[in-house]
């Protein structure tokens, strides 16, 4: 067992690693400004570490870094615990379910601490969406830009999207609510600058046409197509699963099998 002296005396890799531990983030501020203090006394640094020549106030301002470290990492630990409890709060209630209170819980802090980080539901509902469309658009981007064959992309395209929608439900709802009510605070703090190029897909489509490997069609209406066969049914799940009789469990099922179905449609309907 590595005493202090040992620690101060010691030599090479075996005394950093000892160090770091002494004073690692997490650790009791008191162990390590207790610590940094003892290292750097007249009883022991003469002997051992004269040439470091720390200036006096070394110990200090290193205490209160690490203090600093703590309390950015409690924070971004803290943000963390709240962004999971409401993706799981609004996944299973929407944003009218969900209650403040019950995020707290989830992320097991008071709910003064959560109006500190988010003053209303609207804002934590609005912070959960932009995290995921700013991770799902560079995403998307990066299929429909890439050199995949036109029926990769719409694969991949396809059970990108419809797996998104599956962990993340709510999300078309918010985007057609807030492009209605706010389309200018949705393009400008929501969606990310840097959209897909539709261009390139575009030019792809036309060369296929032109190769004589699918019929002629419109890009637009194809890509609006796919999106619409991925979308609707998540916007319609109640009235689907009213109209055929689904349970939640087969409706799920049938979502995850239009993966392939919308890949195998769309691609029969492009054959010469």
């Amino acid at each position: 067992m590595l005493s202090l002296r040992n620690l101060v005396c010691g030599r090479g890799p075996r005394f950093c690693k000892a160090f770091l531990s002494y004073i690692r983030p997490g650790r009791d501020i008191r162990v390590r400004a207790f610590f940094v203090e003892t290292l750097f006394s007249e009883k022991f640094f003469p002997k051992k570490l004269a040439c470091f020549n720390p200036l006096p106030h070394l110990c200090t301002k290193l205490t209160i870094r690490l203090n600093l470290m703590d309390n950015k990492q409690q924070q971004d630990s803290t943000e963390q615990r709240i962004f999971d409890a409401a993706h799981e709060t609004f996944l299973h209630k929407g944003l009218d379910g969900a209650k403040m209170q019950e995020i707290a819980d989830r992320a097991g802090i008071n709910k003064a601490l959560l109006h500190y980080y988010y003053r209303t539901k609207e804002k934590l509902y609005e912070a959960v969406a932009r995290a995921i469309i700013q991770t799902a658009v560079p995403r998307v981007r990066g299929v429909l830009e890439s050199e995949l064959s036109l029926e990769e992309k719409l694969t991949q395209f396809v059970h990108f999207y419809i797996d998104l929608i599956l962990k993340n439900p709510y999300i078309p709802l918010f985007i057609i609510s807030e492009i209605n009510k706010h389309p200018d605070h949705f393009f400008d703090k929501i969606l990310p600058k840097e959209l897909p190029k539709p261009e390139l897909i575009f030019r792809q489509i036309e060369s296929e046409v032109a190769a004589g490997r699918i019929r002629p069609v419109d890009p637009r209406h194809l890509i609006i197509n796919v999106v619409s066969m991925c979308v609707f049914p998540f916007l319609a799940r109640p009235i689907a699963r009213l109209i055929l009789g689904l349970s939640a469990e087969e409706m799920r099922a049938m979502l995850e099998a239009r993966k392939h179905e919308i890949v195998t449609f769309v691609m029969a309907s492009l054959r010469p």
